[in-house]
């Protein structure tokens, strides 16, 4: 299983898209969606500001606590793909 971590805000469409295009490529692959909120941690507010949306991944097996960055604003759906054949 493949889970993703989008950095995000509330009222951000952008994050919104993202989330729909990957849940759209991902269709037949195990995975899971986590939206991160980074108005809701001065750290990630500090990190992620002006990226959101940021699209984190790892694999389940992995020790990674937030695991490799993707992309940011738009999906890469090439590095996705790339990510999840590795």
């Amino acid at each position: 299983m493949i889970i993703f971590t989008i950095y995000s805000r509330s009222y951000c469409h952008l994050c919104d898209d993202m989330r729909d295009a990957l849940q759209a490529i991902m269709q037949n692959t195990a995975h899971r969606i986590v939206m991160v909120d980074v108005d809701q941690s001065p750290e990630l507010l500090n990190l992620y500001d002006e990226l959101v949306p940021v699209l984190f991944a790892c694999k389940s097996n992995d020790t990674a606590q937030a695991g490799q960055q993707l992309c940011h604003y738009f999906l890469d759906a090439d590095k996705v793909k790339a990510f999840c054949d590795e």
